[in-house]
């Protein structure tokens, strides 16, 4: 892929990384090591996979990378259940960031199918 920022897969994936560093600046001081760090790093991860992924040879390791992604995108959404759970969001922020992670998932399988071969008939 000649630039990683094409696809609106990362530069969602970046949106969503500034809104989780947003959300998350009001944690508790006692969460910086905690909750705060893993779902700001789960969150950068996401669209840093895409990006090393964009950089490999072929598109099965693209493809991979982009599994990684996801699997990132799940840690985050699993650490907003849990901020909300600790009263550290509300639960109208985390249904809104919610929504987005569900829209950056939607995109993310977009992109694998765009990259896997299409079976001939």
């Amino acid at each position: 892929m000649s630039n990683y920022q094409d696809p609106v897969t990362w530069q969602k994936g970046i949106d969503l990384c500034e809104l989780i560093y947003r959300a998350s600046s009001v944690f508790p001081q006692h969460e910086i090591y905690g909750l705060t760090s893993q779902i700001r790093r789960a969150a950068v991860s996401f669209p840093s996979n895409i990006a090393e992924g964009a950089g490999r040879i072929t598109k099965g390791e693209f493809i991979q990378s982009i599994g990684h992604a996801r699997g990132s995108l799940l840690e985050v959404e699993t650490q907003l259940i849990v901020a909300q759970r600790l009263g550290y969001l509300d639960s109208k922020e985390t249904d809104a960031l919610l929504v987005v992670t569900k829209e950056v998932g939607k995109l993310s399988n977009g992109l694998i199918r765009s990259l896997k071969p299409t079976p001939s008939k």
